[in-house]
């Protein structure tokens, strides 16, 4: 494999040679990873070849509507046939097996063929076509091939209505069911940070396809409606004792105070009756990258994540702190298959794949020197391993940093490689990227 250069001699400075080939190595064989999980009917989440699967866990078997769609985003820029032709037939897979109301599948099993749209508990996957759209605009873009959407223009449209109606109260956000999200088996619902940071940019997305086909009415709608949907996140999810210009003027002190006073980081989850005052930490570095939330708010995320130690002992907890049992925000199937224990899987534990979207929003803010650093701590994560080095598992203990779940995940090595992309671009320049 012909070496690519993943950082230039200025930005090398702080790293060791040994630091700077550990990248590397680690860069080769995220690609690797990736090109293990290629399949006829799109990306795997994991190695089919190297995953034991029993009871529920057949459907890792499968091509994932938000993985796949994440490790498109993440491997664009790569040039390889088998994963560019992977990425458009994972787009294919997932709209082809949209059903008549508009929704797209969580997953598609690959023995089978058959789509799954709901998981553990027959609850829907909210974010699929959120990501599926986000993915669908920028292969297309990327590529400057839109036969795809060129194909199912109809469809798209449909997945879009199928999410515009889950604004049941017509405030502009998506009221999400209880753990129908990238954090299943959680108990987050009505309006879900991650949830709505994502339907934000998949209007922005949309907008953009509209202003490809010249329906600059319909494209003028959806910006007028990303636009109101960005500023209810910074005024519903990000507590506030004094109001910022141009924001909704009915924010009052008393409401504010009653709420949290000054906060740090936009809040995980909001209902009618209550919020959830946990540091979403995926869905806060999203809302960074997407442009949501501006550099000072950001900076503020940021030293109260690094101060927590987030990516202790390595990058990065998908949340702070952990929910532990008597909790209020404690639900009994946190035990299901006992995924999330304090520090495991959603509640707490260490995932790769948002350790490289910590990295890139390290370097988003300026702070390239430390998002170097936490780039090497990233590979060595990647590099542990049960049975051999390299393994990229899919998430770690929160606490022990080890590795849990299946070996040779899709979206852990996607995420490494694009961070590794990302840290040559100039940090100014980077705008509404994910």
């Amino acid at each position: 494999m012909k070496r690519t250069v993943l950082l230039t001699p200025d930005e090398q400075r702080n790293l060791t040679e040994a630091e700077q080939e550990f990248i590397f190595e680690g860069y080769q064989e995220a690609v690797a990873t990736v090109k293990r999980n290629v399949t006829p009917q799109g990306f795997s989440a994991c190695s089919l070849a190297d995953n034991e699967v029993f009871g529920t866990d057949v459907n890792y078997r499968s091509v994932w509507a938000r993985d796949g769609a994440m490790s498109i985003l993440w491997t664009i820029d790569l040039e390889d046939e088998d994963i560019v032709a992977c990425q458009a037939q994972t787009l294919r897979t997932l709209i082809q097996h949209q059903s008549p109301g508009g929704q797209i599948p969580a997953c598609v099993g690959i023995d089978t063929g058959e789509p799954e749209y709901s998981g553990v508990g027959g609850i829907a996957s909210i974010d699929s076509p959120l990501w599926l759209i986000i993915a669908a605009f920028r292969y297309a873009q990327h590529r400057n091939d839109w036969s795809i959407i060129d194909e199912h223009r109809e469809e798209l449209q449909k997945t879009m209505d199928w999410l515009s109606a889950h604004d049941s109260n017509n405030c502009g956000l998506l009221e999400v069911p209880e753990a129908s999200d990238w954090t299943d088996l959680f108990g987050r619902s009505y309006h879900v940070l991650y949830d709505e940071v994502l339907w934000y940019h998949t209007l922005y997305c949309y907008t953009e396809i509209l202003r490809h086909y010249e329906e600059h009415d319909r494209a003028d709608d959806y910006n007028r409606w990303a636009e109101h949907v960005r500023r209810t996140i910074i005024h519903h999810f990000w507590p506030a004792t004094k109001q910022e210009e141009g924001e909704h003027p009915d924010r009052t002190f008393a409401q504010t105070q009653y709420a949290l006073g000054d906060a740090r980081y936009l809040l995980a989850q909001i209902t009618p009756f209550s919020f959830s005052w946990r540091c979403d930490v995926f869905g806060n570095l999203l809302a960074y990258l997407m442009d949501i939330v501006d550099h000072r708010r950001a900076m503020m995320t940021f030293r109260f994540l690094w101060g927590v130690g987030i990516s202790d002992p390595a990058p990065v907890k998908n949340i702070y702190p952990p929910v532990q049992s008597g909790d209020p925000e404690w639900r009994q199937y946190y035990t299901v298959n006992l995924l999330n224990l304090p520090d495991h899987y959603h509640n707490g534990g260490i995932w790769p794949f948002v350790g490289g979207i910590w990295v890139r929003y390290l370097h988003k803010l300026g702070m390239t020197k430390l998002a170097r650093r936490e780039l090497v701590r990233l590979a060595e994560l990647c590099h542990l391993g049960t049975s051999s080095f390299w393994e990229f598992s899919e998430w770690h203990h929160g606490h022990t940093g080890r590795p849990m779940g299946k070996v040779y995940q899709t979206w852990s090595a996607a995420s490494f490689i694009r961070a590794c992309h990302v840290l040559e671009l100039d940090a100014d320049s980077i705008k509404n990227q994910i």
